[in-house]
């Protein structure tokens, strides 16, 4: 499928714009160097609509659009509680964890470490951050990316790595996380109308042209796939080989509202570089806080724009309501039906016009993210082991100068590696299923940290370094163990010797870095408490409407 003259148009314009707009905000006045708060915290300037807006660009992306419609596909609904338990989470993140780093003025997540434990618990972590960044976000990204255009353009998938590499690069590495947060909040725009435009042709297709008969068809064809809490057998789905595995490995039943998802949603949007970065990078506390609010608001939105799609996909497969796309759906390689193919492959069913807008949009909600994460990439390397082990007194240029080497050298190894993803059938529970590997020890590390004074350093030390090598021997000695509910055994055991070697330690003694809790630390205003509500009472009617 090639895009028409206006879909170019559109798609092209759309590139000239996050470019124009990313080297834009990039410049410096003159006599300014741009220095690493410029370059890592965008001058620490962002009002409360640009931290909404930029946490949603860099977390909805291919993982997103492709994987977890892909997720729909062969899950249904009940894949969206990572959304909706989001919206929740940076609730909870707003208000407990956001004033800590905004006061302590940190960069970094591993900063954070260095001033509560110490060295050795910030490197580990550092080290740790890193590798997950490249090879399981970074490399994930551009290999969903690259599969969306290789189902909608024929792009081979080495051509479409690369390029998308080159567009994240173009403005993102000259311009640190200034540029990255101000193209965001056109990325944004982008990726919410073509993603809705998206939804609407689907439901149209399966509706005979009425969306809303669309939407109830879905309900009434396919149930199971409305279910938001799944029992153990239940949904039978492919395992991607041509076999089938339960779902309720992916999502256990309640463990996702009271078990380990909370982990992995805590771990990702309190503890994450490239997610807290943009709060960070705010004006003051009151706009972080209310960037989260509006971040939370758009999350409660996005399972209708990457999750419903997906369920379409399945009911058209399901009833044979049209040849092309179930064969476009298929694997090149393997003739089997691909659940990831679903999203690209609904593309292709879009007027001229809106899918060039789609297509924009998918193509923003990939570039996006690569920037957001190449960038955080490049702020742990920089702060967290360039400036503590390689050169102490590296002067802001040279800072600035590192930063944007390690980006390149990041999408560089992402880029080598991305390929071999291409055996997955669900790309998103792989991301969710490595990255909880590291999630248990990263949220005991934090959680203790802040709430318990007495966590010693130590502690903290075995929290990071035994939370990979237990992952790995529960999977291999439980195979039939949900990883999500692995997770949280995991956490339970970290947190067991954390505690353990803390009060033996410490004889019972506060840290001497433990942070004091006031009441007025935590304080929040009305807007916030108000949204706060609004996002609390909606989420939970759409888990009694659903479950």
């Amino acid at each position: 499928m090639l895009l028409e003259p206006l879909d170019l148009a559109v798609f092209i314009g759309y590139c000239l714009l996050i470019i124009g707009m990313g080297l834009y905000v990039s410049r410096e006045k003159k006599g300014h160097v741009k220095n690493s708060s410029d370059y890592f915290l965008a001058s620490k300037a962002l009002p409360w609509w640009a931290v909404g807006a930029s946490l949603i660009a860099s977390n909805i992306s291919a993982e997103q659009f492709i994987g977890m419609s892909g997720s729909g596909f062969a899950l249904g609904l009940a894949i969206s509680t990572y959304e909706w338990m989001a919206a929740v989470t940076l609730l909870v993140v707003a208000i407990f964890f956001l004033p800590i780093y905004i006061k302590k003025g940190i960069y970094t997540m591993p900063g954070f470490l260095l001033d509560r434990y110490d060295t050795r618990v910030r490197t580990t972590m550092a080290i740790f951050w890193l590798l997950l960044y490249v090879f399981v976000n970074l490399t994930s990204v551009l290999y969903l990316g690259a599969l969306s255009l290789n189902t909608i353009l024929n792009v081979p998938m080495v051509y479409g790595i690369i390029g998308l590499a080159f567009f994240a690069m173009i403005y993102s590495i000259y311009g640190g996380l200034k540029a990255v947060a101000w193209t965001d909040v056109i990325q944004v725009i982008f990726l919410i109308a073509g993603g809705l435009a998206t939804t609407y042709i689907a439901l149209q297709m399966v509706g005979s042209g009425n969306a809303w008969d669309g939407l109830s068809l879905l309900r009434r064809e396919v149930p199971g796939h409305f279910s938001m809490i799944l029992s153990q057998g239940e949904m039978i789905i492919p395992d991607g080989a041509g076999g089938t595995r339960d779902a309720y490995l992916d999502l256990p039943g309640i463990s996702v509202l009271v078990g380990g998802m909370w982990i992995t949603n805590l771990s990702y949007w309190g503890f994450n570089q490239y997610i807290t970065q943009r709060a960070l990078a705010a004006k003051s506390l009151d706009e972080a806080q209310k960037g989260m609010i509006f971040a939370g608001f758009l999350k409660l939105l996005m399972p209708l724009i990457v999750v419903i799609p997906g369920i379409a996909a399945y009911v058209i497969v399901k009833n044979g309501i049209d040849v092309g796309f179930i064969e476009s759906m298929k694997d090149p390689i393997t003739g089997l039906v691909k659940s990831d193919r679903a999203y690209p492959t609904l593309l292709q069913l879009l007027p001229v016009g809106l899918k060039g807008l789609a297509f924009a949009a998918l193509t923003a909600a990939i570039v996006s993210s690569l920037a957001s994460m190449a960038n955080s990439t490049s702020t742990i390397f920089t702060m967290d082991i360039f400036n503590k082990y390689i050169d102490r007194n590296a002067s802001e240029a040279k800072q600035v100068k590192v930063g944007r080497i390690t980006a390149l050298v990041a999408f560089g190894v992402a880029s080598l590696v991305a390929p071999a993803l291409g055996a997955l059938d669900q790309a998103f529970q792989f991301i969710q299923e490595y990255t909880g590997f590291i999630s248990p020890g990263v949220f005991a590390i934090f959680f203790f940290g802040v709430f318990w004074k007495k966590t010693t350093s130590n502690a903290a030390l075995t929290g990071a370094a035994v939370s990979i090598p237990l992952s790995i021997l529960l999977k291999v000695v439980f195979p039939s163990l949900p990883f999500i509910d692995r997770m949280g055994v995991v956490f339970l055991i970290l947190a067991a010797l954390m505690i353990i070697i803390s009060l033996v330690e410490g004889k019972g003694k506060d840290h001497p870095n433990s942070i004091e809790i006031s009441k007025d630390l935590f304080s929040t205003s009305t807007t916030f408490k108000i949204g706060a509500v609004l996002i609390a009472g909606i989420t939970a009617a759409l888990y009694i409407v659903f479950w």
